[in-house]
């Protein structure tokens, strides 16, 4: 089969077409058939690596198929089940063995894309909106990177939630696109100082809660227009990872609050797992939630699809396809 290969740490360039035997399925596996696979922030940080995998390995935490192979312990799928999955490396590939605890089916009226597109950003958003600060109608939310893969749908969520939405983008593209989303409110950070325009927006208040997939450039900016007992939740690093602080200033700023959550601790369990994934779906199927699929490109083009996401060039989901 065709993968793609990180044979040592690097930029984009690292990442190397290869031809790698087709996997077993073991014990409790299920081998999938690869038809989309998303291409996501975490993919950066473990070819970087930022997080740790052993070498070689095939990147990818998300993927959507078909079930073309069980183990001898699986009970809960068949062959030909359409399926997707998220948080298990390896997809960047043409197929893959996944613990059948990990696979969600997916119900009528979601594609494979559109699965692709939405188990990790779709249950990220998810988590961050009903979990994480579980936000509430009235409450007002600020949303970095709005026009983004998770920020298009955080922004949705929130919106359906009742709340109100500012957003941060650099370009009118963007927030246009975020402005379709639900936001309220847009920034352009490029041609305005994010803080004192949302100071400006919530009338001095602050906001209810920030949700930051940025990091290094908007962290501690972002901690100055909270409310008093707000919450920073901090989801990402796409400019790179937050210096260490002092944590008096939490007190000092409104007896603030600080998360650094992981979709990981959110989907522990099969029973959450199935619970968020059923939600997304749901939304999905109803209308409820619109993905932007913003690019598609064949497995042999990760280089460029990576180097495409870094350039923050593309608005909505990236996927590769087979």
């Amino acid at each position: 089969m065709k993968a793609i290969q990180v044979k040592r740490a690097g930029g984009p360039e690292v990442l190397e077409l290869v031809e790698l035997p087709v996997p077993e399925a073991k014990g409790a596996e299920a081998v999938v058939k690869i038809v989309a696979a998303g291409v996501n922030f975490i993919d950066v940080y473990y070819r970087e690596g930022r997080y740790k995998a052993v070498m070689p390995f095939v990147p990818g935490q998300e993927a959507a198929g078909e079930v073309v192979a069980v183990g001898p312990n699986v009970t809960n799928l068949k062959v030909g089940d359409r399926v997707a999955y998220t948080m298990v490396l390896g997809s960047y590939a043409e197929y893959c063995a996944v613990a059948a605890d990990r696979l969600v089916k997916i119900p009528e009226g979601v594609s494979y894309q559109q699965a692709a597109a939405a188990m990790l950003q779709g249950m990220t958003a998810h988590y961050l909106s009903h979990d994480t600060y579980p936000l509430k109608k009235g409450e007002t939310a600020l949303v970095h990177a709005a026009s983004g893969g998770t920020g298009l749908l955080l922004v949705q969520m929130a919106h359906g939630i009742g709340a109100r939405v500012i957003g941060t983008v650099s370009t009118e593209e963007k927030a246009k696109l975020a402005r379709e989303a639900g936001a309220d409110d847009v920034i352009l950070y490029t041609q305005t100082d994010f803080a004192a325009e949302t100071r400006r927006l919530t009338g001095g208040r602050g906001v209810d809660v920030v949700y930051d997939s940025v990091g290094k450039t908007t962290f501690e900016k972002g901690l100055d227009i909270l409310r008093p007992r707000g919450y920073m939740v901090l989801f990402g690093g796409s400019s790179g990872p937050v210096p260490p602080f002092d944590l008096i200033q939490l007190s000092q700023k409104g007896s603030l609050y600080v998360t650094r959550p992981t979709l990981t601790h959110y989907v522990a369990t099969r029973e959450d797992l199935e619970m968020r994934a059923g939600a997304v779906f749901s939304m999905i199927a109803m209308g409820k939630l619109k993905l932007r699929i913003a690019h598609t490109y064949p497995l042999e083009d990760a280089t460029q699809a990576h180097r495409d996401l870094e350039a923050r060039r593309t608005t909505g989901k990236l996927l590769l396809l087979n």
